[in-house]
């Protein structure tokens, strides 16, 4: 089957839903979003902290907001990127709550703001300890309101469409590779489809499933960078993957592993051993609000010299009913497993959280692939740098929502559909044996990127690493050419592409910078050599 579409969007968490919406008002075309699951299942939804914009100018401003994201993300952030996202939050706050998403307020009607590590103000906006999901939620009804927005649920994309497919030589250094949209599995016919586009959208979100924990849902499987990377697309930053200090901790829960938000820190949440003992003060004098990259390596570096495999969050100290009112999910999923958070210790470590890096693109959200826009977690605007401060990626998707929107309307109609565009070749067949193959494949990346690749590397690690995936990369690559495309072996390849990705920018960088620390350059970028 071919489809045609003005507009493929290929992903449904808060970037693509933004996008959708903006696009959908301007009637300039078909919408189609294609998203992998359900809408409902999108990483967006697991965002517990909140939003990061200055809203209260009273003791808030631009300037603190763009230093505390410079600071963050080591110096390496875009600075225009950073100006561009904290200078538009405000407006794109106003425009989520006309969509209908709801913000907690206090009792004179205003924000009711938290703070999170890394900032030097109150700004993060939020809706008790499920904003992620509140937001889904606002976007969901307002896309689903919309006739002129079509969601295909359940469909995933396998690969997008360059002159590659129509016999072309296309390399890194093609200087102008177009995208005409993508080759879709239908999970009704088994059948991948072609769907035509003038302008495509990627935001597809995370990768962190390429870690044995992560807070990430099964689905982060880094599927837009993988596509993007095999079309010969630029990536960049990938080596920066950001682990959340504070997963709690419950074997058996790792895919995702449930988060702990940073806000809980912010009220006063003191990470301590089972002994009661705080630590932070070893490494930090901002304690346990100090950023995420450091956090973790305190809380990775305490849990081995202890021999521990978790260290605690306190809150006992707090008023209980505060503290239930203010995180009420964490309270509810803690006492599930026999913790009272007000009265016991949270037992938490650091799990896969966010992907820094990914498909580089421009103030406008254009990738290198004429056509392409990337935008969300899986696009490397050039905000994060190192390090991602706290909250500050959901307010990012939806301003690059924005300016990708204004830039594809101003040009859509220079295009048109590529009508050459062959369908795809479907030969070959699955046996029981082979998906066994896939899912020991998976197990295996996982394990060789916690194991090697993880919060403290090293040269030796991340050549083994390097080694591993080189020998699943070729194995993977003889059984999808014989095969069927299904969904678990493309999801299969594009973990191995972005296990590949992260370990090959962590062995060119010789340094420690941001959440690239590695034993064999123990000094920071900038301590001199």
């Amino acid at each position: 089957m071919v489809f045609k579409y003005d507009f493929l969007i290929i992903g449904a968490g808060v970037a693509g839903m933004s996008y959708a919406l903006k696009i959908a008002r301007a009637h300039k075309g078909r919408v189609c979003m294609i998203c992998k699951t359900s809408l409902d299942e999108a990483n967006t939804s697991f965002a517990q902290g909140g939003v990061a914009s200055v809203t209260n100018l009273r003791l808030d401003n631009f300037d603190k907001h763009i230093e505390d994201t410079m600071i963050a993300g080591d110096y390496i952030s875009d600075r225009r990127a950073v100006e561009q996202v904290v200078r538009n939050a405000p407006g794109q706050i106003r425009e989520l709550v006309e969509w209908g998403v709801n913000f907690d307020r206090n009792d004179k009607g205003e924000f009711d703001l938290h703070r999170e590590g890394g900032h030097s103000e109150f700004r993060i906006l939020h809706h008790a300890d499920d904003t992620g999901a509140e937001i889904q939620r606002g976007l969901m009804e307002a896309v689903r309101a919309c006739p002129d927005i079509e969601v295909k649920e359940n469909h995933f994309a396998v690969e997008i469409i360059t002159q590659h497919h129509l016999g072309a030589r296309v390399t890194r250094r093609t200087p102008y590779i177009n995208c005409y949209g993508a080759y879709v599995l239908n999970p009704e016919t088994e059948k991948v489809d072609t769907y035509l586009s003038k302008v495509t959208l990627m935001c597809t979100g995370g990768c962190g499933a390429v870690y044995q924990t992560t807070t990430n849902p099964v689905i982060a499987t880094g599927d837009g960078e993988a596509m993007v990377y095999r079309a010969k697309g630029t990536v960049a930053d990938m080596e920066f993957v950001q682990f959340h200090p504070t997963a709690l901790y419950h074997p058996g829960e790792t895919h995702p592993a449930f988060l702990i938000t940073e806000a809980m820190r912010g009220y006063g949440g003191i990470l301590r051993l089972p002994t009661g003992e705080s630590f932070m003060e070893k490494y930090d004098e901002r304690l346990s609000l100090a950023p995420r990259d450091i956090v973790a390596r305190a809380i990775d570096k305490e849990m081995k010299i202890h021999g521990l495999d978790h260290v605690c969050l306190d809150v006992t100290h707090k008023d209980p009913e505060e503290t239930r009112r203010h995180f009420p999910n964490i309270y509810h999923k803690c006492k599930m497993i026999g913790i009272d958070i007000t009265t016991d210790y949270i037992p938490v470590r650091p799990a896969a959280h966010y992907m820094c890096g990914g498909i580089k693109v421009d103030l406008n959200g254009e990738s290198s692939i004429q056509r392409l826009y990337a935008i969300g977690e899986c696009a490397c605007t050039g905000l994060h740098g190192g390090n991602r401060l706290a909250s500050n990626s959901l307010i990012e998707a939806v301003v690059y929502a924005d300016a990708a929107a204004r830039h594809s309307l101003a040009h859509v109609d220079e295009y048109d559909f590529n009508e050459q565009v062959p369908e795809w070749n479907d030969e070959g067949t699955m046996t029981n044996e082979e998906k066994i193959l896939i899912t020991q494949s998976q197990r295996e990346v996982t394990q060789i990127m916690s194991n090697y690749v993880g919060i403290v590397r090293s040269d030796l690690r991340l050549h083994r690493a390097w080694d591993r995936l080189d020998m699943l990369y070729e194995e993977t690559e003889r059984l999808f050419k014989r095969v069927k495309a299904s969904r678990d072996i493309c999801e299969l390849r594009n973990m191995i592409n972005v296990a590949y990705l992260i370990t090959r920018w962590a062995i060119e960088r010789k340094e420690c910078r941001g959440l690239h620390y590695t034993t064999d350059y123990p000094l920071h970028a900038y301590d001199g050599k």
